[in-house]
């Protein structure tokens, strides 16, 4: 049979060579946060006057991660705002509003060890792991120096060093019961200004934390020391811990409801929604305290809250 030559095919609308175009795909739709961007960016060039994105973060996606050395995002800074007025769940409805709903919540059994305790702060992590082997068996003379020797061993490859304000986050790694933090150690992280720990793993001495009003939020209560049990690895990396992802820098939160993670790249958005949000909630509760004659407390203090929050309302 003798081949046709290409001249010589049908040419109509939907001939081999006019193949019909394949169908349009839907555009993705903009998200909040894209429209929030594009909304500075262009009232910036209209001499608004807002804080400039960098070209970087203007094109980012909504779960781009926070630039490194942002000039806009002091962690610092926006934790101190947190820090008043605003409880867990404020803040959980503020992640809610801008998509990272359940996200961020920290495993619900990871709990701080005395009610009252609240603390807000820029996450450094720690990743430690079940380690591979054991402590010798040691002389009585040494006996204060199990910690010094497991160091010595190589058990502890990094070092912490803290900010005040900040908060530690000590990922396990699924380890057997070992309590990493103890009244001594944690109460060494208050004295150099640390606003709270939090560990997916365990804590120990804990009458003597709860009495000393150390800031630990823990899944568990354990009893055991460090060595021949973890090794810390690293400091100061993205970690998961209560099965949420923790970078340095990212809020963390606490009070008895749990414990939270804000993402840096959302918490300017969080902040904002979290603080009408707490405001709406005293002003509801302030009217119910006069409905029933009770006394108002600070819980439903909405006036001050609204004076401090005035620049995000």
């Amino acid at each position: 049979m003798q081949a046709m030559h290409p001249d010589d095919l049908p040419r109509g609308p939907h001939s081999a060579l006019n193949p019909p175009a394949p169908p349009s795909l839907p555009q993705p739709q903009p998200s909040r946060r894209d429209f929030l961007k594009a909304s500075a960016v262009a009232a910036l060039a209209a001499g608004a006057g807002l804080p400039s994105l960098s070209g970087a973060e203007a094109q980012a996606g909504p779960g781009a991660a926070a630039p490194a050395g942002s000039s806009i995002k002091d962690p610092y800074a926006l934790a101190g705002r947190f820090n008043r007025f605003l409880r867990v769940t404020d803040v959980t409805d503020g992640l809610d509003a801008v998509g990272r709903a359940d996200l961020t919540l920290l495993d619900p059994a990871i709990r701080p060890l005395w009610m009252g305790m609240k603390f807000w702060g820029p996450a450094v992590t720690l990743r430690v792991v079940p380690t591979n082997r054991r402590m010798p068996v040691i002389e009585r003379q040494d006996a204060l120096r199990q910690h010094a020797i497991w160091e010595q061993m190589g058990g502890m490859h990094a070092k912490l060093e803290v900010k005040p304000g900040c908060v530690v986050v000590t990922s396990t790694n699924g380890a057997r019961e070992c309590g990493y933090w103890g009244s001594n150690n944690s109460m060494a992280m208050q004295a150099a200004g640390v606003a709270g720990i939090v560990t997916d793993g365990y804590a120990r001495d804990t009458d003597e934390i709860i009495l000393q009003k150390g800031p630990v939020a823990c899944r568990g209560i354990g009893r055991t020391i460090i060595p021949g049990r973890v090794e810390l690895m690293d400091v100061n990396t993205t970690v998961g811990c209560g099965g949420v992802m923790v970078r340095p820098g990212d809020i963390v939160g606490c009070d008895w409801d749990g414990v939270v993670v804000v993402p840096l790249e959302v918490a300017e958005d969080v902040l904002c929604i979290a603080a009408r949000i707490a405001i709406d909630d005293k002003k509801a509760r302030r009217r119910l305290y006069e409905k029933l004659g009770r006394p108002p407390d600070e819980t439903v203090d909405w006036e001050a809250a609204a004076e401090y929050f005035k620049d995000l309302l």
